[in-house]
């Protein structure tokens, strides 16, 4: 999607410079870093739509970054471009909230189209939240939890906890359908765009992440329904 700002942050200069110079000629606005420090810094000054992290990097791994992206840009999407391939580094990565878990080598031709097509789906999503800006800004309660969407917010007690982008919109789907069976394939296809083997273990992760913020309201279960999915019942 031409005219979005990438952070590509990957230490290996021949590589960088590539992709950078690929991207940047497939109509992307590329600001390349070389450690995750030089990242964080150009955060606090650019708007950045998409980050992709390699993992072992000098001074800052990627799984590392990523962990201190949740925290002080949970909104930021990011995905992982990396040699790292076993399959715990890719449940690792999934886990700390990417979006997608790219293996090297790839194809440029390849990156662009993935790239095209996380973007895409994110300005849908960004869309169906404005044509829904009623229910999106609007508070949930959901047993002694205040859930608020528009701030990435679930309160309790006077706590509150900050979600991921991914946690606030699963989140989200599960609460406008309370009380139903919500399918595998139905969230994975909403929220991840696909359904296969390394996003249904993200699911997971995720639906682990959000009983566990919960689980100060024993009225308020996510249950697993065997095979078919879950239902947030409250």
């Amino acid at each position: 999607m031409e005219g979005k700002n990438i952070l590509l942050v990957e230490d290996d200069t021949s590589l960088g410079y590539l992709l950078s110079e690929y991207l940047i000629m497939k109509g992307f606005k590329v600001l390349w870093a070389k450690n995750g420090n030089e990242a964080l810094r150009i955060l606090e000054k650019e708007p950045i739509d998409l980050a992709i992290l390699d993992v072992m990097m000098p001074e800052m791994d990627g799984f590392t970054l990523a962990a201190k992206l949740k925290d002080i840009h949970p909104g930021l999407f990011f995905l992982f471009l990396t040699a790292r391939s076993m399959k715990i580094d890719v449940l690792k990565g999934f886990a700390l909230g990417a979006v997608d878990y790219l293996k090297k080598p790839i194809d440029e031709e390849e990156l662009v189209v993935r790239l095209d097509n996380l973007l895409q789906r994110f300005h849908n999503i960004k869309a169906n939240e404005d044509d829904k800006a009623g229910a999106i800004t609007k508070s949930y309660s959901i047993g002694k939890y205040v859930f608020t969407p528009a701030n990435l917010s679930l309160s309790v007690n006077g706590r509150e906890i900050t979600l991921t982008t991914r946690e606030n919109e699963l989140l989200l789907y599960l609460a406008n359908r309370k009380n139903q069976l919500c399918s595998h394939k139905d969230i994975l296809m909403a929220l991840w765009g696909k359904n296969d083997y390394f996003n249904r273990k993200s699911l997971n992760v995720f639906i682990s992440h959000l009983r566990k913020y919960l689980e100060q309201d024993p009225t308020i279960s996510i249950e697993n329904i065997h095979n078919q999915g879950f239902v947030l019942k409250f």
